[in-house]
Parts: C-alpha cells; structure tokens; sequence
C-alpha cells in the first residue's frame, strides 16, 4: 500500500513562499501544500483558489493532520516559530539563515533533538547547477586537489528598496551568505579561520550590501562574495586546483524559471545553456574545454526530506549543518567588528 502524501503547511507567503515554496512542495511527489499561513489571504487564493488559509501560526499547529511547517518569514522570527512548531511535534523547514544568532540556532538543533523531530534549512543552492557541476569536476578528479576556490553572489541594484531585508540588522550577509558559506562547507569542511569585510554602499542603505570573506584553510583559500553595486556582475565561480581551474558565469536558471511561472519539472527545467570552461595544461600549454552544465532541480531537496521523515533517510540538510553555517557567519560578524581573523 503507497504511503499518504507529507502534509505541509507554509508559513509566510512574500517572494520566497511564493516564488520558492509553494510551487516545489506541490510539484513533488509524496508531498502535500495543505495550508499557507499568511494575513493576505486574497494572495495565496489568487494562485491556489482552494487553498485552506490561517491567518496565525496557531491555528497551523493545531491541525493534527499538518506534519511539516516550513518558516518563510522573516528571518527575526525563524527561531521563535520554529520551537512553536517543534512544542507542536512537527518536523521544521526554515529558509536561509537558520536564525538570526549563532545562540539561536544551537537552541533549535538542541530543541530538533529533545523533540525527535527532524530541522532542515532550505539550502537550495546545493542543487544549483553550477554548483553540482563543480562538485562532479572535483570528484571525478578533474582539478585535481582545489586550492584557491572564488564563490560570487553579485548584483547591480543600487536603489534602496523599502523591505526588510534592507533593514538594520538584516543585509546580504544573512540573505546570502548562508549560501555561499554552505556550499564551501560541502565540498571543503570547516575552515581554520575566517576573516571578513562587510560595507554598506549604497547611498542611503542601512544594512550591509557588500560583503568579502576569506575561510582559511591549510593550504586551500576560499574567497565568498556579495555585492550589489556590481554591474559586471556575471562571475559566479572560479576555481583552481592542482590539475585545473574550472571558470563559470551566470546564476543557475531555476530562480528566474520559477519566477516567470514555470513549473518545476516542466520541459527545461533546471537547464543551463551557458557551459562553464574547464582549463587544463597539456605538454605544457592550456587546454579549454566547454563544460556543459549539469542539469539541476530544487525539488531534490524536498524529495529528500520526503525520505528521510516517511522512511528514516539522511536529512537533506541537518540542523547541525545549519549551526556550521551561523558559526562561520557569527565569526565573520566578529571578524569584520575588529578588524581581525577570527579562529574557528
């Protein structure tokens, strides 16, 4: 006998339960958008007419039927609604960043754990194209061992934008640096040290618009990076080993494709069509090789976590992974506040 769907109930509905959430929950199989929590409730109806809608989280919580709530809100309230949901018995789902302190984080994975319950981060980049090419170079020995890796989330958009990501105690560095810092953690681990630079450059920005880190590691240097105020802002990845450097511009697709509406899955999905380039000497002199991207899904991520509740499979993304990620964000804050590296 098949098993009944996950049931899920989606908290938040701006751009990142619309755009992100909602439409990879109900496009993957065995799992179920059964409620959205939202107090524009006209919103979610326009694009889900049979959506059941809760104004509060409560009311979510206290449908027995409900199995998952994935947090979509903003990052203030990630902690607080995620020990809600963990009193409630139910697995948790958070969006990037885990929460907003590194104190917080610990005392959700500590909860996740009391509980029984599994916590998971929304680390979609982990099935970015790009990304999963990378990673396929370097462990089919292509580059042979990686000793400077270059990691870029730029952008051009140098108006300030009235939402809350612009706001004091928000920035780039928590929109996306829990991107960047959780792919270099994938592919290399903890590092030694890190060391930061974080600035605001945008006339009028009250939050940090820029950000330069530098995870050291013993022979490996990993460089992340955010700007907004980056026109040529196309380099997403360099990286060089031993063996070769692989070269790769343009942001996965898959962000811009569900934007414009289309479904996850629907014939080229996931497919980028600009190939990262592969350098290589041979007798001496460099070799370039087209490398044509690997084709990505987000919704692996969801399928994942479909496993790992209904059949006891590795969480796709763990709670002790995500506190990784706020120890390396919580000593870049620290490295940045002093001017110093600060030793992890």
């Amino acid at each position: 006998m098949s098993q009944p769907p996950v049931r899920v109930a989606l908290v938040g509905y701006g751009y990142v339960g619309k755009t992100f959430h909602a439409p990879l929950i109900a496009a993957t199989p065995g799992l179920e958008l059964s409620a959205v929590v939202s107090s524009d409730a006209a919103k979610v109806r326009a694009d889900w007419p049979e959506m059941t809608v809760h104004a509060g989280l409560a009311a979510a919580l206290a449908d027995p039927s409900i199995e998952v709530v994935v947090i979509a809100t903003p990052d203030a309230l990630h902690a607080e609604q995620a020990h809600a949901a963990l009193d409630a018995g139910k697995h948790v789902v958070i969006d990037k960043p885990f929460t907003v302190s590194l104190d917080q984080a610990r005392a959700v994975a500590d909860h996740a754990r009391q509980a029984g319950r599994l916590v998971s981060v929304f680390q979609n980049r982990r099935w970015d194209s790009d990304f999963q090419t990378l990673n396929a170079l370097i462990q089919r020995g292509h580059l042979g061992e990686v000793v400077q890796y270059e990691s870029h989330f730029d952008r051009f958009r140098p108006l300030v934008r009235d939402r809350w990501r612009e706001k004091p105690g928000a920035g780039v560095l928590l929109d996306l640096g829990p991107h960047l810092v959780d792919q270099a953690l994938v592919l290399f681990g903890m590092p030694q040290a890190v060391y930061a630079d974080i600035a605001i450059q945008k006339d009028g920005g009250q939050a940090g618009d820029y950000f330069h880190l530098l995870l050291r590691y013993p022979r490996l240097r990993v460089l992340l990076h955010a700007s907004q105020m980056t026109q040529a802002s196309n380099l997403r990845l360099a990286v060089h080993g031993t063996g070769g450097s692989f070269i790769k511009s343009g942001l996965d697709a898959q962000e811009d494709q569900l934007k414009a509406g289309m479904v996850p899955g629907a014939p080229g999905y996931g497919e980028d069509p600009r190939p990262g380039v592969l350098i290589q000497l041979e007798d001496g002199e460099p070799v370039t090789t087209a490398v044509q991207p690997l084709p990505a899904d987000y919704r692996d991520y969801y399928a994942a976590l479909r496993e790992a509740i209904r059949t006891g499979a590795p969480c796709p993304v763990t709670a002790e992974e995500a506190v990784a990620v706020m120890t390396v964000l919580d000593a870049a804050r620290r490295s940045h506040a002093t001017r110093s590296e600060v030793s992890l």
